[in-house]
C-alpha cells in the first residue's frame, strides 16, 4: 500500500518539478514525513529520511524536466553554470546543518520557510525587477545560499532561485527552466551527503542507505520522470501570473501543513 502512495507521490512531483522549477521536494516531504509516521519509524531520523529521500528523488524529477525545458530553449546555461559552482559548496554544507537540527524542529523551520516564500510570491514583495542578472561572483555567491538552504528543506531549489531569477529580470519561463537545471547538482550533492551523515544511525528503518528510505526513493522515481515532461509543457502553456499564484497557495498549503 505504501508503494502504491510513493507512485502517486512521484507522479505530483513530477508535474511540480517541470511546472514551478521545483524538485517536487515542497510536496514530497511533507507526505513522506506523513508516511513515514505511520510507518513507525523512529522519530529521532523519520524528517532526516523525508528531506534525505525528497532530494534523492529530484535527481530523477529534475532529468526530463530539463530536457523538456531546454528542447525549448528556455534554460540560460551560462547562469546555470555559475550558480552550480556556488551550489557544490552550499549543498554539503547544508545537509550537515540539518543533521544538526532534531527532527520536530526541523519540520517547524520547514513550515515557516514555506509561509514566508508563499506570502513573497502571492503578494510580489520584492524590488522591481530593474536589476540586471549578477556577474559571475554574484551567481556563485547565490548558488551556495540557494545550496544550503535547499539541502535544509529537502527541495530542489525553486522556492528560491524562481524569485531570486524573476527579481533579477529574467522572464518567469526561464527563470522556472534555469531553477530546474540548478535543481540537478544540487539534488545529487545534497542527497550524497544525506546518505554519508546517516549511514550508520542505528535508528535506520530496513532498507536505508543512510538517511535515503530506498522504497520511496524507487517508487516516486519510477511516476516523476514521466509526469516531470507534462509539467514542463504546461509551464510553456501558462501565463506568468497564474504560475506565480498557483506556487505560491501550493508553498502556503505546505506551510500550514508542517506547522500545525
Amino acid at each position: 500500500m505504501e508503494f502504491v502512495l510513493y507512485l502517486l507521490l512521484g507522479a505530483c512531483a513530477g508535474v511540480l518539478a517541470g511546472l514551478f522549477g521545483v524538485g517536487g521536494g515542497i510536496i514530497i516531504v511533507p507526505v513522506l514525513v506523513f508516511s513515514f509516521t505511520l510507518q513507525g519509524f523512529d522519530t529521532s531520523v523519520l524528517t532526516h529520511l523525508a528531506v534525505g529521500t525528497s532530494l534523492a528523488t529530484i535527481v530523477f524529477t529534475s532529468l526530463n524536466a530539463i530536457r523538456e525545458h531546454h528542447r525549448k530553449g528556455a534554460v540560460q546555461w551560462p547562469i546555470v553554470a555559475w550558480m552550480t559552482l556556488g551550489i557544490l559548496i552550499g549543498a554539503g554544507i547544508g545537509a550537515k546543518t540539518a543533521s544538526l537540527i532534531q527532527g520536530p524542529n526541523l519540520q517547524k523551520i520547514i513550515g515557516v520557510f514555506a509561509l514566508v516564500i508563499a506570502v513573497q510570491m502571492a503578494l510580489d514583495l520584492k524590488p522591481k525587477a530593474s536589476r540586471s542578472v549578477p556577474g559571475k561572483t554574484g551567481l556563485t555567491l547565490a548558488g551556495s545560499v540557494v545550496g544550503w538552504a535547499s539541502a535544509i528543506f529537502g527541495i530542489g531549489g525553486g522556492s528560491l532561485t524562481v524569485p531570486f531569477l524573476t527579481w533579477r529580470s529574467l522572464p518567469m519561463q526561464q527563470a522556472v527552466a534555469t531553477s530546474s537545471a540548478c535543481g540537478l547538482p544540487i539534488a545529487l550533492v545534497s542527497a550524497l551527503s544525506f546518505m554519508i551523515l546517516g549511514w550508520h544511525d542505528e535508528h535506520l528503518p530496513a532498507h536505508s542507505a543512510g538517511f535515503v528510505y530506498l522504497p520511496a526513493l524507487l517508487g516516486i522515481a519510477v511516476t516523476s520522470m514521466f509526469f516531470a515532461r507534462f509539467g514542463a509543457r504546461l509551464a510553456h502553456k501558462l501565463s506568468p501570473r497564474l504560475l506565480k499564484r498557483l506556487f505560491a497557495a501550493l508553498l502556503f498549503c505546505v506551510g500550514l501543513s508542517f506547522l500545525l
